[in-house]
C-alpha cells in the first residue's frame, strides 16, 4: 500500500499552471535573460509589462482551487491626509492593571437580645404560621370532595397532629410507614395521636391549591406555590447578617410524574430531583427561594431587557440579591455555576470589576470579585503530589473569605438532611412539601441557637428541639379519640398448656382469628371460646396428621 494514502487520505499532488500551447517548453514561459544579450534596448512596453494579464476577468482567471494564487495587494493613497488617525479597532487586546483595591468592609450584624429566649414550638410559627396550617386543611377538604364528593373534614388541629407524626418519623425512622401502627413494632407516640388509616387518608387527599382554578396556568409547579409563597415571606423576615450565599439544592424525587422538573446533577447524593436556588447568610438560615422549572422560571418576575439577556445563573443571582435589605453593605459570594462575565458586567454599572485573581493550588482557579482584593496574604497547609505531603503555601484573602463563607447553604442542607421527614411518593409536590417543613425546622432551630448564644445559654440540639416541637404539635401528646387499626395482641393464658385439639365449629359463616387481623377460620377452642386459623401438615412416611394452631 502507497504510504502517501494512509487512513484513507487523498494522495499527494502538485498543482501547476499549465500553458495555452502544451508544446511550448517550460523554458520559452521563462523571461529572456536581458542581462546576455548585449544588443538589448529597453522600450516603454516593456516598463509597463505584459499587458495580457491585465485584461483577464476575475471569471476567466484560474480557480482558486486548482491553483495558487498570490493576494492582492493593498493599495496606498499617496495623497492621504496626514491629520487622519485610526479609530479603534474592536479586537483591542484589553491590559489589565496588575494592582490590589481596597478591601470591602463588611460590618459585623448585631442582633437584639430577647428577654427570654421562647419556646421551640414558638420559634416554628415563625415560619410554619397558623396562615399556612389553615391553607392546607382548606385545600384538603376541597380536593376530596372534588374527587370523593363528601370533604374528609379535616381541621387545622388534625393537620397539626399530622405534622408531629411526621416529625415524629423523622426522628425515629422505620422501614415503612405501616410499621408504626404494627402489633408487633407498635409505636405509642405515632399510634396514640391518629389512627392508621386517618393518616393515610389525610397523606392521600393534602393538597395547597385548587386544582380546577389551576389547570391552565403557566406555572408548573401551581400545586406548591401558595405553600411556598408564604414560606418565602417569612423567611425574609429573619434578620440577617451582611454576608450571603448563592446555591442550588436537590430535593429528592425519582418519580416520574414531574415531567421536565425533574433535573439531574451529578455531583449531589440524590442526584434525581427538584432544583431549588437559595440565598442564605453565613449562619446557614436561608433567607430566600426560587423555584427552578426551566424557561417559565421568571413567569411573575418583571425583567428588563438587559437582565433578560444573562444567562440563567446570573439572572439568578440577581433576583435573589433584590431582595436583600441593606445590599450596599452586603457581600454575596457564588461558585462557577452562577458567576459569569455577563453578570459582573451588569453588575459594573453600579460597583464595577475591580479585581480578577487567578489562584493555582490543584489546579487553577478563577475568581472575580469587587468586594475585596488579594492582600493580605495567608499561610494554608496543601497536600503535594510531588513532595507526598502537606506544604505551607501562599493564600490570598479572596480565596479564604470565599473559603469561609459559601458554606452556609451546605449547612442548611446537611440540617435539614438529620432528620428528613418521610415523603416519598409518586405525588411529585409531597417530597417539596416535606422539604419545606424540613428548612422550616432548620431554620427554626438556628434562630433559636443564635438567641441562645446572646442570652448565654446552652442550646439544645436539633433532636430534642425537634421532639419538643412534635410534642407541642400534639398538644403534649394528647391521646387520639378513635382507636388504633390494629389490636392489641392477644394474651395467651396457663390453661392452654394441656395441649387440647381445638374442634370444628359448625356453622354456616367464618368467625375472625383471634391472633390474625386478616385470618378467618371454622375451627374454635371450646375451652377458650375463641376462633384460631389452622396449618395442617400431612406427613406421608407415617400417615398421621399434625395440627399446630
Amino acid at each position: 500500500m502507497d504510504a502517501k494514502s494512509f487512513y484513507g487520505a487523498r494522495p499527494l499532488t502538485l498543482l501547476a499552471l499549465v500553458p495555452e500551447n502544451p508544446q511550448e517548453s517550460e523554458g520559452d514561459l521563462s523571461d529572456d535573460d536581458q542581462v546576455e544579450d548585449p544588443d538589448y534596448q529597453p522600450t516603454e512596453a516593456d516598463d509597463t509589462g505584459d499587458s495580457s494579464f491585465e485584461s483577464l476577468d476575475e471569471e476567466e482567471a484560474p480557480s482558486k482551487s486548482r491553483s495558487f494564487t498570490q493576494p492582492p495587494r493593498k493599495k496606498t493613497n499617496d495623497n492621504a491626509d496626514p491629520s487622519y488617525t485610526p479609530g479603534p479597532n474592536k479586537s483591542t487586546r484589553r491590559i489589565w492593571k496588575q494592582e490590589d483595591i481596597d478591601e470591602f468592609q463588611v460590618l459585623n450584624s448585631r442582633f437584639e437580645t430577647p428577654e427570654a429566649v421562647p419556646s421551640p414550638f414558638q420559634y416554628l410559627k415563625m415560619l410554619f404560621t397558623d396562615e399556612m396550617i389553615e391553607n392546607i386543611a382548606h385545600h384538603t377538604n376541597l380536593y376530596s370532595a372534588q374527587e370523593l364528593g363528601d370533604p374528609i373534614k379535616t381541621s387545622p388541629e388534625e393537620i397539626e397532629h399530622f405534622l408531629a407524626i411526621l416529625l415524629f418519623m423523622g426522628v425515629f425512622n422505620l422501614p415503612s410507614l405501616e410499621d408504626y401502627w404494627h402489633h408487633e413494632s407498635r409505636f405509642d407516640l405515632i399510634t396514640d395521636i391518629m389512627p392508621r388509616r386517618r393518616f393515610q387518608l389525610l397523606r392521600r387527599y393534602i393538597h395547597f391549591n385548587d386544582n380546577q382554578q389551576c389547570s391552565e396556568s403557566w406555572d408548573s409547579l401551581y400545586k406548591i406555590r401558595p405553600l411556598f409563597e408564604m414560606l418565602c415571606e417569612q423567611c425574609l423576615l429573619i434578620p440577617s447578617t451582611h454576608k450571603h450565599s448563592v446555591d442550588e439544592v436537590l430535593v429528592a424525587y425519582k418519580g416520574t410524574r414531574a415531567g421536565t422538573l425533574r433535573q439531574y446533577i451529578a455531583n449531589k447524593s440524590d442526584k434525581w430531583g427538584f432544583k431549588l436556588f437559595c440565598r442564605a447568610s453565613s449562619s446557614g438560615i436561608i433567607h430566600d427561594l426560587l423555584l427552578y422549572q426551566g424557561a417559565s422560571t421568571f413567569f411573575n418576575v418583571a425583567l428588563s431587557e438587559e437582565e433578560q439577556a444573562l444567562p440563567l445563573g446570573a439572572k439568578v443571582v440577581t433576583m435573589l440579591c433584590t431582595t436583600t435589605k441593606e445590599p450596599q453593605m452586603s457581600v454575596v459570594f457564588c461558585d462557577n455555576f452562577f458567576t459569569s462575565f455577563n453578570l459582573v458586567q451588569y453588575l459594573h454599572t453600579a460597583l464595577g470589576v475591580k479585581c480578577i485573581v487567578k489562584c493555582f493550588d490543584n489546579k487553577y482557579v478563577n475568581l472575580l470579585s469587587n468586594a475585596c482584593g488579594i492582600m493580605t496574604f495567608s499561610t494554608v497547609k496543601c497536600w503535594s503530589k510531588e513532595f507526598h505531603a502537606k506544604i505551607t503555601i501562599l493564600c490570598p484573602s479572596l480565596i479564604s473569605a470565599y473559603n469561609e463563607l459559601k458554606g452556609g447553604i451546605n449547612l442548611s442542607d446537611m440540617l435539614v438532611h438529620m432528620y428528613k421527614t418521610p415523603a416519598k411518593s409518586r405525588r411529585w409536590y409531597l417530597p417539596l412539601f416535606g422539604h419545606m417543613l424540613d428548612l422550616c425546622i432548620a431554620n427554626s432551630w438556628l434562630l433559636y441557637k443564635r438567641d441562645s448564644g446572646l442570652q448565654n445559654e446552652k442550646p439544645v440540639s436539633l433532636k430534642r428541639f425537634c421532639l419538643a416541637v412534635a410534642h407541642s404539635l400534639n398538644q403534649f401528646n394528647k391521646p387520639a379519640s378513635e382507636l388504633t387499626s390494629w389490636p392489641t395482641i392477644f394474651q395467651l393464658s396457663t390453661t392452654r398448656e394441656d395441649r387440647l385439639h381445638p374442634n370444628h365449629h359448625d356453622q354456616n359463616h367464618k368467625q375472625i382469628c383471634s391472633l390474625c387481623p386478616k385470618g378467618v377460620s371454622r375451627w374454635k377452642c371450646e375451652k377458650c371460646n375463641v376462633f384460631l386459623c389452622l396449618n395442617i401438615n400431612i406427613l406421608k412416611t407415617t400417615g398421621s396428621v399434625e395440627k399446630k394452631y
